[in-house]
C-alpha cells in the first residue's frame, strides 16, 4: 500500500513536468486513466506502481530539480522557498536522506527554514523532531544554552533547546536546508553534545562554498554551490 501510494505522489511530481499527453505517452496510458491516479480517486495495482516508480527514478534528477529552483541575486544571495514550500519535494528529500541515516532516533534543526526539511525527515524516519529556539519562552523553565558569533553579524547569539527535547545516547540527525559558514551548524551540534547525544549525521539540502565545518562521512548534502 505505500508503494502504491508513493507511486501517486511521484505521478505528481512528474505532472510538474510533464503535460498528460507526454506523460501518456511515457506509460501507454490513456489521460483519464492517469488523471484519476495524480487526482486520488484510485490507486495503481502493485505492478503498475512499480513501473511509475521505476519511470520516475529514471526521469527525475532531484540535485537538478534543486539547482533549478534556486534563484540568486546580484548579491548572491538565493530564494529557496519553492523548495522549502513543495511537500511533494520534501517528500522526495526525506526519502534519500532515510535512506542513509535509518538509525536516526530525532532530528534537530535551528528555528529557521530548516524546519520543513526536518519535519519531513521525522515524518519519514517514525521519529520527533525538535527545533533549537532563538529565544527563551515562557512555559520552559530549563534550556541548554549555546551561544556563538556568527561572523556575517560579529553580535552574540544563542540558541536555546528545552532540557529534555534530547535524551541521553539518542542518535541524533542535525537537518538545516542551507549550510554557508557553518557556525549555526556548530551550535546545534554543541547542544546535541551538551544533551549527552550521539550525532548519527548531519545532512543539508544545499552546501555553499568550503567552511571548516568538520564534516566526515556522516556527512550528506543534496547540491553543492561554489
Amino acid at each position: 500500500m505505500k508503494l502504491r501510494i508513493r507511486s501517486v505522489e511521484y505521478l505528481q511530481m512528474l505532472k510538474q513536468k510533464y503535460t498528460y499527453a507526454q506523460l501518456g505517452e511515457l506509460f501507454g496510458l490513456p489521460a483519464t486513466v492517469l488523471n484519476r491516479y495524480i487526482m486520488g480517486r484510485v490507486l495503481p495495482n502493485e505492478e503498475r506502481a512499480r513501473e511509475f516508480v521505476t519511470h520516475f527514478k529514471k526521469y527525475y534528477n532531484l540535485e537538478q530539480e534543486i539547482k533549478n529552483r534556486i534563484h540568486c541575486d546580484r548579491e548572491g544571495y538565493f530564494d529557496n522557498s519553492s523548495i522549502l514550500y513543495d511537500t511533494l519535494l520534501l517528500v522526495e528529500i526525506a526519502e534519500q536522506v532515510a535512506e542513509r541515516f535509518q538509525e536516526a532516533e530525532k532530528i534537530l534543526t535551528s528555528e529557521t527554514d530548516g524546519i520543513p526539511v526536518a519535519c519531513s525527515i521525522a515524518v519519514r524516519l517514525g521519529v520527533d523532531a525538535v527545533y533549537a529556539r532563538k529565544n527563551r519562552e515562557v512555559g520552559v523553565t530549563d534550556y541548554i544554552e549555546e551561544t556563538y558569533v556568527p561572523s556575517s553579524s560579529g553580535n552574540l547569539m544563542s540558541l536555546y533547546l528545552p532540557k529534555d527535547a534530547i535524551q541521553k545516547n539518542e542518535k541524533v540527525l542535525i537537518v538545516d536546508d542551507v549550510l554557508r559558514s557553518g557556525e549555526t551548524q556548530r551550535a546545534l551540534i554543541n547542544l546535541a553534545e551538551k544533551s549527552g547525544a550521539s550525532i548519527c549525521g548531519i545532512f543539508m539540502v544545499i552546501s555553499v562554498g568550503d567552511t571548516d565545518l568538520v564534516k566526515g562521512d556522516n556527512f550528506f548534502t543534496l547540491v553543492t554551490l561554489q
